[in-house]
Parts: structure tokens; sequence; C-alpha cells
């Protein structure tokens, strides 16, 4: 039986956590085989702040997953935010001791190496090297250099860089969970990946993705990843805002939010008035739809606005660097009402919302292709795209009322469960090496297959 290749992503928000398992259908598009949602405790702004709590919730969502979808989990990709990312541009050369010979993957890696040895801040460490125009001899703007000929290989880079400890707690609690880490990404360019046409890349396009709690943008030109940025503010602290505005509680705030906010205050009349129920016995609260889509509205463009200064740090101005295809918006703070038409209005540029359903399978569930789980899709397409075998099936397990009991806290136990049911011949899915890969891929793949390694040993290592 052809073994099946089963990619999980997991989406470790601020406000939910998000466990994804899929395949690639005969038509090479996605299907969901099982969603496992969680309330995110223990994740402030797209940090890990209490690794207790976030070890339940990702075992929950994880649990959810499997059960949904009769599938064991082994190991995930997650996806890499927070307000402690930042990006540089860098360039770097190798000179090659024979020009005679063919340029190959051996002088790319040397290149890249060579970039992980940038100074960077205490604490700091590359997360993401992305090659962006290759130079050979002179020659400039060249996108696949194996195969040319030259002397001097030069690039320039687009270097992700993160607190290694906010990435190394990351990991002791997917370890923590019984799961293994196979990959990470940062959590824009999944979003990317999921709601972006090649087309929108090439024309020039910006990706806000609006989460719980910081702002993703990724900014794409001539198909190459250009600037990407974390604004520390989401969806949350709009929420924070109705909620010391209307004198309300949090829950109450986010379910105004959802269902009466807008983003844009005209469109509200003085008259319309909302009804909440008091506290133990007390009055019941009335709110005008006015003042809270001016509440909303304020915070909306402070966001934006934020957003649209690294688009033009970018240099969205010259007329070289213009993005043709504007702005996509995506993640929950993309379904506010008339977002699009405030983002339109304070930018000058054309947007869309994005959905991640152009890649899903056509028989998905409608919840899926909102755009709340965009990063969640591509992080399950990144898992896919290296080949993994991150689930395998259940018809192993006894009984299906046992199934619960495997994520249980003591992690020793599943992990010999694990072991015990699924003794397959070949424990790692062979890599089809007759299929030629891009410089970009090629690169983007040995360098985290490089990270994953040295965040598994500083984990063995400090246990």
């Amino acid at each position: 039986m052809e073994k099946e290749n089963i990619a999980v992503g997991l989406d470790i928000g601020t406000t939910k956590i998000v466990a994804m398992i899929g395949k690639k259908n005969e038509y090479g598009k996605l299907e969901i085989l099982g969603v496992g949602k969680s309330k995110s405790l223990g994740v402030a702004r797209g940090v890990v702040n209490n690794i207790t709590q976030t070890i339940q919730s990702i075992q929950q969502a994880i649990l959810e997953a499997e059960n949904n979808s009769g599938y064991k989990i082994k190991d995930v990709v997650v996806g890499i935010a927070g307000q402690h990312i930042r990006s540089i541009q860098h360039s770097d050369y190798i000179s090659r001791s024979n020009p005679e010979e063919v340029i190959g993957g051996s002088d790319i890696d040397l290149l890249i190496n060579q970039v992980h040895k940038l100074a960077m801040l205490p604490g700091e460490e590359i997360i993401h090297v992305l090659p962006q125009e290759f130079k050979i001899d002179g020659q400039s703007d060249i996108k696949e250099p194996i195969g040319m000929y030259g002397g001097r290989l030069e690039s320039s880079f687009h270097v992700v860089v993160g607190q290694a400890s906010s990435i190394r707690n990351v990991g002791r609690c997917i370890q923590s969970s019984g799961i293994e880490l196979s990959g990470l990404t940062l959590e824009p360019l999944a979003s990317s990946d999921a709601v972006l046409s090649q087309e929108e890349k090439e024309a020039g396009v910006a990706l806000i993705d609006i989460g719980g709690g910081t702002t993703d943008l990724a900014i794409f030109k001539d198909g190459i990843i250009r600037h990407t940025a974390v604004i520390p503010f989401g969806g949350n602290v709009i929420t924070d805002d109705i909620k010391e505005g209307c004198s309300i509680i949090e829950k109450q705030a986010e379910l105004l939010k959802v269902k009466f906010g807008s983003a844009w205050p005209g469109e509200n009349k003085d008259n319309e008035i909302v009804s909440i129920p008091g506290l133990r016995g007390r009055e019941p609260k009335e709110i005008s739809l006015k003042n809270l889509s001016k509440i909303i509205n304020a915070r909306v463009v402070e966001i934006i606005e934020q957003v649209f200064t690294e688009v033009r740090a970018y240099g969205h101005e010259d007329p070289r660097k213009k993005l043709i295809a504007g702005i996509v918006l995506t993640g929950g703070g993309a379904q506010l009402k008339h977002i699009k038409q405030l983002v339109e209005y304070i930018t000058g540029m054309d947007t869309r919302i994005g959905y991640p359903n152009e890649h899903l399978a056509g028989n998905s569930d409608e919840e899926i292709s909102s755009p709340l789980y965009a990063t969640a899709v591509g992080l399950v397409m990144n898992s896919i795209e290296n080949n993994t075998q991150s689930a395998v099936r259940m018809q192993a397990m006894v009984s299906p009322e046992k199934v619960t009991y495997y994520r249980e806290p003591v992690i020793e136990a599943i992990v010999e469960a694990k072991e015990e049911v699924y003794v397959e011949p070949e424990k790692v899915f062979q890599q089809d090496h007759t299929k030629e890969e891009s410089t970009e891929n090629k690169i983007r793949r040995s360098f985290f297959d490089k990270y994953v390694d040295k965040i598994k040993d500083f984990l063995d290592n400090a246990e």
C-alpha cells in the first residue's frame, strides 16, 4: 500500500491555537482531514508567557484534530510570529576557486553559511534566510544561478531575526505536548502561501494578516519576498478599547465587535442602540452603535497607519517598487465589517480580503475557507512541501472510547504507546530526488532542517 503524505500545521496564535491535518488530493488541491481549535491560554502578542497553559491548549487542539480526522499526529510544522520578529536586508558574496566549474548547490550553501555568521544583537538568532536576486561576475537579476559559470557569486538576502528564547519556548511546549517539531515558518509567509497568487507576488503585493495579538506584514515584488514586519497590535486591543469605552466585560466587548462592529463610523445612525444585560441583577446597558464604530475606527486606523509606514519604508512610492496588486487582508481581523473600505481610504491602494479557498478541495468545510484559518492552511501546505509523514491512521487503536486517553499529561506513556502501535518498516519518507527543485526552496529547506535540528539538540541537552 502506498504511504499517504499526511501533513500537520500548528498555528499558535494569541487568541486561538489551531491544529490542522491535511493531504493533497488527486487534483493537487488540499483536502483537510481534521481541524482542532482551542482557546489560546499562555500566549501574549504571539509570544509564549505561560508554558503550562500553552501546553494544555496545544494538547486540546491536537486531540480535537485527531478525533475529527481519525489520524494520530506525530509531528507538526509551527508558525513563528510575535513582536520580537524583525527583518534586515543583507548582501554577501563568495569567490569561487574554479570559475570553469558550473555553480552548484554547495556554492549556494557556502554563501548561506556566510550569512549565518552575521553579528546579531544579544539573544537574537536568524530564523529565515530568504534569497532575492543573485549576481554572477557583475551580471545582475539572476533568479536561478545553478548550472551557470562564474568566479564571483553574490546575492541579496532578506534575513528574518527573532529572539532565540521565544522560539525555544515554542519548541519546549510542542515537545512537552507529546509531539515532535518538524519545521518552523514565519506566519506571514505561511499566510501568503495560502491566500496570494503567483501573479500578485510578481506584480507586487502587501499581505496584512490581522491576528488577535499582532498584525503581520509580508511584501512581495517580482515573485520575491522583499519585506516582513510584525506590528504588536491586533484584534485584542480593539476589544480592550470597547471594554474600556463602554464599561463592559471582555466577553461582551468581543461579541459586540463581532456581531455589530464596523470600521466605518458613518455607517450607523444615531438611534441604533444595542442593549447588553447587566451584571448580577444590575440594569441592562444601552450602547450606541455609532459610538461603538467610532471606538473601533480609531484603533483600526492606528494599526493600518503603522502597517502603511512599513509599506512606505519598503519604498512603495518608488515607481520600480510599486505594489501594483495593492493590499490583501487576511486573519481574523479581516472579517471586521467595512475594513476593506477603510484600508483603501487610508492607503489609496486596491484592497481585497484574502481567503485560503483557492488551494482547498471543493468539498472543504466553509468555515475552513475563512481568513481566520489562512495561517493554518499555509502551514499545512508548507508541511506537504517538506514531504513530511506527520500523522498515521488510528486503525490500530482498540476502541474509540479510549482514543481520548492518548493526550493525558503523562507524556512518556504517549510516546511509548505511539511507538508500540505504529511499527512501520520504513519510518522516513523518502524524498523524490528526480524532480528538480528551485534554489529558493532548496535554501529554505536545508536551512530549516539545520535550524529545527538545532532547537531539538538544545531541548534535549536542556533536560
